[in-house]
């Protein structure tokens, strides 16, 4: 890996570019993106998870990363606006001290990428989304009180924001805060992406400038911009089938399977 750093410019990483890749590898990529794009459709999160986690296993990290942020950024507006603009309005309005605060997590964290190791990070969120999420499933119902919803929310968006900017990835601490004060499955689908959306523009933002995206890495995310959008149409037909629990549950399994995931990565690499 090098660096260059101009008078004023970002930093510039040698990590490859989608033409250092072999056709087995972008065949496997564009079905990573797909894959992803169902999941997020009918849970309303996970896509970014799900491709950092397959991505990562056949290419350079960095690389894997900056691949995710394209389809993070339009598959987010897709979920934010798919059923108008008055449900997202009533978001913005319950969320939006949990979106300034993971977009500021994530401005700073996401500078912090080529500095820390990040298997600290994937363990040390992997292990409480593992056990709540499993606990739910058990039969447990977690809950915060209205009472203290304000510092959960604080505490809640900061975690997230250091994941997004460290690993491109905060949903799982997002979806369980949301589980954890009883959104509704279709105001929840609206207020994950507003908050999916606005930390993804950030994310954006802020590898233009840790030099994660480049104009030869933006090509690659491109490129897996339309086998999201196509799995993403699949799962919507998936999640208008769900009732409440069905949902639940099914967010409650992502989240185990996420968990168990960056439990590896924070383990083994």
């Amino acid at each position: 890996m090098r660096y260059r750093r101009g008078s004023g410019t970002p930093r510039y990483m040698d990590f490859g570019t989608l033409a250092d890749l072999s056709g087995m590898v972008i065949t496997a990529s564009l079905l990573i993106g797909f894959l992803a794009g169902i999941v997020k459709g009918a849970i309303g999160f996970a896509l970014p998870l799900i491709m950092i986690s397959g991505l990562s296993s056949i290419m350079d990290p960095r690389l894997a990363l900056a691949g995710l942020i394209v389809p993070v950024v339009v598959t987010n507006l897709w979920q934010i606006f798919r059923d108008g603009i008055a449900p997202v309005l009533a978001a913005v309005r319950d969320v939006w001290r949990y979106v300034v605060i993971v977009c500021l997590s994530i401005l700073v964290f996401a500078q912090l990428v080529p500095m820390i190791p990040q298997r600290v990070f994937y363990f040390l969120l992997g292990v409480p989304v593992v056990m709540l999420a499993v606990v739910q499933l058990a039969g447990v119902r977690l809950t915060i009180p209205p009472h203290r919803r304000g510092p959960a929310e604080v505490i809640a968006a900061a975690i997230s924001g250091m994941l997004g900017g460290l690993a491109g990835t905060w949903g799982p601490t997002t979806v369980l805060y949301l589980l954890a004060i009883e959104t509704p499955k279709a105001k929840q689908m609206v207020v994950q992406g507003v908050i999916y959306g606005s930390g993804a523009f950030m994310l954006l933002f802020a590898h233009l400038y840790s030099g994660i995206l480049t104009p030869a890495t933006t090509t690659f995310s491109a490129v897996l911009l339309l086998p999201a959008l196509l799995g993403m149409w699949i799962g919507f037909r998936l999640q208008d089938r769900m009732n409440q629990d069905s949902f639940r549950r099914a967010t409650l399994v992502m989240l185990v399977i996420g968990g168990l995931n960056l439990l590896r990565k924070g383990l083994f690499g």
